[in-house]
């Protein structure tokens, strides 16, 4: 989530919190933003859906903050969201993380990178990840151990 998007004061506002459900009005969230919701936003559940898509900055600032939107109201106009519970991801074998693709993607967003970004800091292409995130294929020995070392240092999977 990068500082200058409309949506980067809902997704501070949630990685501060230290509930584990949020529930926030419409006009609470335009009001972190400092700025209107879009239309869509007030009509449509679909807008608030949990995606990972370059397209849902929206959707961005609350997962990259450790959020899932667990249910929408739109007549009352409320959104709750729900803390994601690593735990729940993470599989473990012999004390050490099986590294799925869901656990991999979840340790990213942890972390608040792309797969870019991430990439880099694996020393992998970018291409690497994507197809580990989709469970085409499994990251080798070695990066499963990087992966580890990686997560402990971010706290991940405690």
């Amino acid at each position: 989530m990068k500082v200058g998007s409309k949506y980067y004061p809902l997704h501070q506002h949630l990685q501060q919190c230290e509930q584990e459900t949020v529930s926030l009005s419409f006009d609470e969230i335009e009001s972190l933003m400092g700025s209107s919701l879009p239309t869509s936003a007030r009509k449509c559940k679909n807008w608030w859906s949990n995606r990972d898509s370059p397209n849902a900055l929206q959707a961005g600032a609350w997962m990259q903050a450790g959020y899932h939107v667990q249910q929408v109201d739109l007549e009352q106009q409320v959104v709750i969201f729900q803390k994601v519970q690593t735990q729940d991801i993470i599989q473990r074998q012999d004390g050490e993380i099986n590294w799925t693709g869901e656990a991999i993607r979840a340790l990213r967003k942890h972390k608040g990178l792309n797969q870019e970004e991430f990439a880099t800091e694996l020393g992998v292409r970018r291409e690497a990840i994507s197809t580990w995130e989709n469970g085409k294929y499994t990251p080798d020995r070695t990066k499963c151990k990087l992966l580890n070392y990686i997560a402990k240092e971010a706290g991940f999977g405690r």
